[in-house]
C-alpha cells in the first residue's frame, strides 16, 4: 500500500513513544484536536485573607479558559469543568465552592486568549477592561456579552490523571446576548460558527 503524500502535510507529527496502552501524548493530543468544542471563562472570587480583618488584602477575581465544560444532568442541574491539577483555579475551588461560567460568543476571542495565557500577569489586572457583572449567587464574575452564564455550587470533584473534574450545581442561568454564535476551538485553534 503507498502512502498518500498529501495526508502528510495535513496531519501534524507525532510521537513514536507510546504510553504503556499504546497511544502517544502526541497521537492523543492530534486526535482529541479534531473535535470541535465550546470556550468558557470560568471565574471564581478569591475571598478576602482575613474577612475579619479590614486591614487584610481583599479577596481577588480569577479566571481561565476552558473548552472541556459539559452539561451532565437536567435534573438535578449540573455541569463539569476539566481543570489542570495544581492550577490556581483549581486550588481555589477547593477552598471556594462558588463559580461561574461565561459562555464565551465569537466576537470575544480576545478574552479566551487573554485568560489562556502562560505566566501571565495578575487577574486583576485581566478583567480590568473587560465588561461585566457580578453573579448575585457567586459573587464572580459574568461576562457582558457572553452567549450564557451559570452559576454554580461545587457538588463533587474527581481526580482524572492529570486533571480535576468538577461538578458544579447551577444555581443561576442567563443569556445576557442573544446576538452572535459561539467561540469554538477547533485543531489549536479559535473559531467562529459559519
Amino acid at each position: 500500500m503507498v502512502a498518500d503524500p498529501s495526508l502528510s502535510t495535513q496531519t501534524p507529527p507525532v510521537s513514536s513513544t507510546p504510553h504503556p496502552v499504546g497511544v502517544s501524548n502526541d497521537e492523543f493530543r492530534a486526535a482529541m484536536s479534531r473535535l470541535a468544542a465550546g470556550v468558557v471563562l470560568v471565574t471564581a472570587h478569591e475571598p478576602p485573607l482575613d474577612p475579619d480583618d479590614p486591614a487584610a488584602p481583599a479577596g481577588e477575581d480569577v479566571g481561565m479558559t476552558a473548552t472541556a465544560f459539559l452539561s451532565v444532568s437536567l435534573d438535578p442541574p449540573l455541569v463539569m469543568v476539566s481543570l489542570r491539577t495544581g492550577s490556581r483555579m483549581d486550588d481555589l475551588l477547593v477552598e471556594q465552592p462558588l463559580w461561574a461560567v461565561s459562555v464565551l460568543a465569537g466576537s470575544q476571542r480576545h478574552i479566551a486568549g487573554r485568560f489562556a495565557m502562560k505566566g501571565r500577569v495578575s487577574d486583576r489586572l485581566l478583567f480590568a477592561d473587560i465588561p461585566y457583572v457580578r453573579g448575585r449567587e457567586s459573587g464572580a464574575p459574568l461576562v457582558g456579552g457572553a452567549l450564557a452564564t451559570l452559576e454554580c455550587r461545587t457538588e463533587q470533584t474527581v481526580a482524572a490523571g492529570d486533571h480535576t473534574l468538577v461538578i458544579g450545581r447551577v444555581l443561576t442561568a442567563g443569556l445576557p446576548s442573544a446576538e452572535g454564535g459561539p467561540l469554538l476551538y477547533f485543531r489549536g485553534r479559535y473559531r467562529q460558527l459559519g
